[in-house]
């Protein structure tokens, strides 16, 4: 098994965070070639396609792993913003507007990636309704200047541009990807390596080598991806040879998996109940104090993740946080008051395979408080839609605190405000959003760390959402492929190195 990454550095804008793991794997030279002869690359992902590929929601992510989409940055190991489709990039205006000059690079429909041909993409993406996560509080402009430079303006001084621009949701596609009605066709329109040419479902897809990539030809001919929700599925996909690399290993199949196929990789994701404060039950404070107060932590973390998770720490834990005395408690919070036998629904999913067993322990730890509680367990694509319109009270997640933008302020954003596009909690405190827009405006990079931390104590002083374990990720790969991208942001899986 390969070690995980223990190092801590810091970004520069970013609280710290685990890196060393963001690598190729490469399978000892004396492993077998492959069982197939083609040398395409074989993916089992966990999440089923939602919005036919559209780049601005989750669907994002399936084409940023599958090497199919980029935007004009990319994160490297410790979170700084590096070139991607951008050679360079300077701060005008005290930061309140970004210059990016752009390479020369081709769209997978042969046309020319042009300054108007971005500022057209970013400004759909800008207009998209909802909103891109990574655009939570934003109000983004994009112009072209010439034909190799992109002025991105933000209005209030957003120091994390470079970052937020290397987010999934704000990669860029030929202006033949969009229609009139708002939509956006990834296939054959992107820049990346490999390029979307079938799309069967909700159940797989098919992408061709891209040979025009400005990066240079990839060494796989071709992915072909599944989408596989089931956990226990995707890792009997990866013991049979069905496939050559699959995420989100469920930690309950690890022991029964040839060890040399199994990778960890420390992330920023965390395990997180969300409560409904806008209807039902948690609407009362006193009732989310009581829930918070009748939840295990360690509890999950050992007896479901089995070791591969620790008991929460706040939302950011140590990956993210490493000097627990700097931590800000908590302050605010409101007196538990006595469920009575109150009813609860706690809503689920199971592409994330520990999730349902944790909704389990959740439901006995609060039935001893004295609640009633019901679970709703479903594949996340049928379970999105109802989270975000409150129609549970509760609700058990995953979440990458640097997914967006690389940048934890962006999450706090998108999650915890008013505004926020992913707002499971429903939250709308004055309190929250006041300290959240005020770490938003701070470049120094100690004083945005403790800015994000003073943000974090108010939302947990809400009781809003009850952290519950900080996972490492578990990646099945092959013994035949090199190669494969160990992301701890998990926005790759695949790249022009990886082979078989």
């Amino acid at each position: 098994m390969r070690e995980p990454c223990r190092r801590l550095m810091s970004g520069l804008l970013l609280a710290p965070l685990l890196t060393g793991c963001f690598s190729s794997y490469d399978a000892p030279a004396s492993d077998s070639a492959g069982s197939g002869k083609s040398g395409r690359i074989r993916v089992a992902l966990a999440f089923t396609p939602k919005q036919n590929f559209s780049p601005y929601g989750e669907d994002a992510l399936h084409l940023s792993k599958l090497g199919v989409s980029e935007g004009l940055t990319k994160l490297d190991a410790n979170g700084t913003a590096v070139p991607a489709l951008a050679e360079s990039w300077t701060s005008e205006k005290g930061g309140r507007s970004w210059l990016f000059t752009l390479r020369d690079a081709r769209f997978q429909d042969g046309s020319e990636v042009t300054a108007q041909a971005v500022a057209s993409s970013l400004t759909h993406a800008a207009e998209a309704e909802p909103a891109p996560a990574a655009l939570s509080g934003v109000k983004l402009t994009a112009e072209a200047v010439g034909e190799d430079r992109v002025r991105i303006a933000t209005g209030a001084a957003d120091p994390v541009l470079p970052q937020r621009m290397s987010s999934p949701s704000l990669a860029v596609f030929s202006p033949k990807a969009y229609d009139k009605q708002g939509g956006v066709d990834p296939a054959g329109t992107a820049t990346g390596p490999f390029e979307l040419t079938r799309i069967i479902g909700t159940t797989a897809a098919a992408l061709d080598r891209f040979d025009g990539y400005w990066g240079g030809r990839a060494q796989a001919p071709g992915i072909d991806a599944r989408f596989i929700a089931d956990g226990t599925a995707r890792a009997n996909a990866l013991r049979s040879g069905q496939v050559d690399i699959a995420e989100a290993l469920p930690v309950a199949q690890l022991s029964s998996l040839d060890k040399d196929t199994v990778h960890e990789t420390n992330t920023a994701r965390a395990t997180v109940l969300y409560l409904n404060t806008k209807s039902g039950a948690f609407a009362d404070a006193g009732l989310r104090a009581a829930a918070r107060e009748a939840i295990d932590t360690s509890v999950i973390a050992e007896d479901v993740y089995e070791g591969q998770a620790e008991p929460a720490q706040g939302l950011y834990g140590p990956a993210l946080n490493p000097a627990s005395g700097k931590r800000i408690e908590p302050t605010g919070r409101a007196e538990a008051t006595a469920p009575a036998g109150r009813s609860i629904t706690i809503a689920t999913f199971t592409s994330r395979p520990e999730l349902p067993e944790v909704a389990q322990v959740l439901q006995q730890q609060l039935q001893r408080a004295g609640f009633k509680v019901k679970l709703e367990v479903r594949d996340y694509a049928r379970l999105e839609s109802d989270l975000l319109a409150g129609r549970f009270d509760a609700a058990v997640s995953s979440r990458n605190m640097m997914l967006d933008t690389g940048d934890p302020v962006s999450v706090l954003s998108s999650d915890f405000t008013c505004d926020g596009t992913y707002n499971v909690s429903l939250l709308c405190d004055r309190t929250v959003d006041r300290a959240v827009a005020d770490a938003r405006t701070v470049t120094d990079a100690a004083e945005r760390q403790a800015a994000v931390r003073k943000a974090e104590a108010a939302i947990l002083g809400t009781d809003a959402v009850v952290p519950l374990a900080h996972l490492k990720v578990v990646t099945g790969i092959g013994t035949s492929v090199r190669g494969a991208l160990l992301d701890p942001y998990e926005r790759q899986l695949v790249g022009t190195g990886t082979r078989r």
